[in-house]
């Protein structure tokens, strides 16, 4: 199957990391399919690809938060594409520095949970039957390092999630281990920023859209954790074509 036969949904594709990947995937000729809850974001991600490749670009707006709105949206992205071949989930947000837990109400927890846990496995639950039972399928999931770690005074909220994000991508690779579906996991412990906003230590979201995109080409490995620590990994991963 070429690049040009597969659909890749690109969850959380109208932000930062997410926008990196979607343009280096429609450089590669593939076929791309973006949902958000923003019409804004998803007309900057519109004006952000390559003229060039921008028919091959779907939007879609929608809640891949909920049940009974994802299942709107799944069936309007099935209308709009045909099928989904690939499907890469960066959803959650870049940061949180609210403060020590003790500070926080229970409602902001919640909101966290939420954003980065109950909208991947919704997702998840949606969009894995479409993928699933191909061998020539992949679903890849970006994590962040945070769930690891405390970042700095007044982000715990922030581990708390993406440790929960990190738990569930673990159970998936634990609970399908035959699954025919290339299930992947590209972990990033680092920031992430686009060129105009770069700091030390920060990958370049094109540099990592570049590596998901080639991962999601190759499809040649699965149920693997891939985890880039410095800009240099992202070099030596397609390079030396270990991806």
């Amino acid at each position: 199957m070429s690049n040009s036969d597969r659909v890749v949904l690109a969850l959380g594709g109208a932000g930062i990391v997410g926008s990196g990947i979607v343009k280096a995937l429609l450089d590669k000729g593939f076929r791309v399919a973006v949902i958000s809850r923003d019409n804004s974001r998803l007309e900057r991600l519109r004006s952000f690809v390559c003229p060039t490749t921008k028919d091959n670009l779907t939007t879609i707006v929608g809640n891949v938060g909920s049940e009974e709105g994802v299942e709107r949206v799944k069936q309007e992205l099935l209308e709009a594409v045909g099928k989904v071949t690939d499907v890469v989930s960066s959803l959650g947000f870049s940061w949180w520095q609210g403060g020590p837990p003790h500070t926080q109400p229970l409602k902001e927890l919640h909101w966290v949970m939420e954003t980065l846990l109950f909208s991947t496995f919704v997702s998840w639950k949606a969009f894995f039957p479409l993928v699933r039972d191909d061998p020539t399928c992949t679903y890849t999931f970006i994590t962040g390092g945070a769930g690891e770690k405390l970042l700095m005074p007044g982000t715990g909220f922030l581990s708390v999630g993406a440790a929960s994000s990190l738990a569930f991508c673990q159970i998936v690779r634990q609970e399908y281990p035959e699954v025919p579906c290339k299930v992947n996991e590209v972990r990033i412990d680092m920031g992430v920023g686009t060129p105009d906003h770069m700091t030390p230590g920060y990958l370049n979201h094109l540099d990592l859209g570049e590596a998901v995109a080639t991962l999601v080409e190759r499809r040649n490995a699965s149920h693997t954790v891939y985890t880039v620590n410095s800009p240099a990994d992202l070099k030596t991963i397609l390079l030396e074509r270990h991806l």
